[in-house]
């Protein structure tokens, strides 16, 4: 396994063709795209790593596989109620099918239902309340409690997020969004601005693997069932209007973020996670999608 990461690092190392970082957020213009990384983290706790690994970056999006895992358990399925789980074939912040449908959004990973996931979870409570929870679980399934936020992204997103905020607003008009729309978008911020290294990332989707157990720690965090399905949202919806493309190119559940960061599962081989800041035209990582591909090709784990 070390041998395979060393080689797809060295071949990522030469490209030439890297992307283009997400420029709309100006803590995440200023990253080096010259960076790039890969984790596997296997069942047992064990973990290969190769490039800069231990390098703290913002996962954005990936994020969202968290906040719904915990609206799934706070919830079960009246999650259903406030999301979709269709994919979406649009831009990750695209407004026009919450027009054509009620201010539904279609799936929990774009970012209108990644707000609405936010809302739900609120329950009344501050933002700092759910945000200590939400980074709170993060840490338990990451099994890393120096994992944190950093609040110099979540005031650039905070700063330039005229989108979102549209897109919370016309939820809102159709009676969909429950708080106040600063408390909800600011919680959602600070939710995505949470820093990660590749080697804790790659540790945090474990539970993703084995059917619901992080069994280097013997904790259930979901049930089998649930685990199964948030992976199958993973493969339909992970990569926004990509995510065909990824399944055909990968073959494994995945979410992407704008950070530069991918988080794949293996279902019962092992948890991936890349990083390179660099993003293709939809807003996937480019380089981190091209080795996600070279590693399934070498190790034979598509789910196809």
């Amino acid at each position: 396994m070390q041998e395979i990461l060393d080689d797809i690092a060295e071949v990522m190392s030469t490209a030439t063709e890297r992307g283009q970082v997400a420029d709309y957020i100006p803590e995440l213009a200023a990253v080096n795209p010259n960076q790039f990384a890969i984790s596997v983290a296997l069942p047992n706790g064990q973990t290969y790593s190769s490039g800069c690994a231990q390098q703290l970056f913002s996962i954005q999006s990936i994020s969202k596989v968290f906040s719904l895992t915990l609206a799934l358990g706070k919830l079960g399925d009246a999650v259903w109620n406030k999301v979709g789980r269709e994919p979406s074939g649009d831009p990750f912040n695209s407004i026009v099918q919450l027009e054509h449908e009620q201010g539904k959004p279609r799936n929990p990973f774009i970012n209108a239902g990644a707000i609405a996931i936010v809302d739900a979870i609120m329950m009344g409570h501050e933002p700092k309340e759910l945000l200590a929870e939400i980074l709170q679980f993060v840490r338990f399934i990451a099994n890393d409690n120096s994992i944190a936020i950093d609040e110099k992204v979540a005031l650039s997103e905070l700063a330039t997020g005229h989108r979102n905020t549209a897109l919370a607003s016309f939820m809102a008009s159709f009676g969909r969004i429950e708080h106040e729309i600063p408390q909800v978008l600011g919680t959602y911020y600070h939710q995505c601005s949470i820093s990660m290294s590749c080697e804790q990332l790659a540790r945090s989707g474990l539970f993703l693997v084995s059917d619901g157990v992080n069994k280097s720690t013997g904790i259930r965090v979901v049930s089998s069932r649930r685990a199964r399905r948030i992976n199958s949202l993973m493969l339909m919806c992970g990569h926004y209007d990509g995510s065909g493309e990824f399944a055909y190119r990968v073959g494994l559940p995945g979410k992407s973020g704008v950070g530069g960061g991918i988080l794949a599962i293996a279902p019962n081989k092992a948890s991936i996670a890349v990083w390179s800041p660099g993003l293709d035209k939809i807003g996937n990582s480019k380089l981190g999608t091209v080795a996600l591909e070279m590693l399934v090709q070498r190790t034979g784990w598509s789910i196809f």
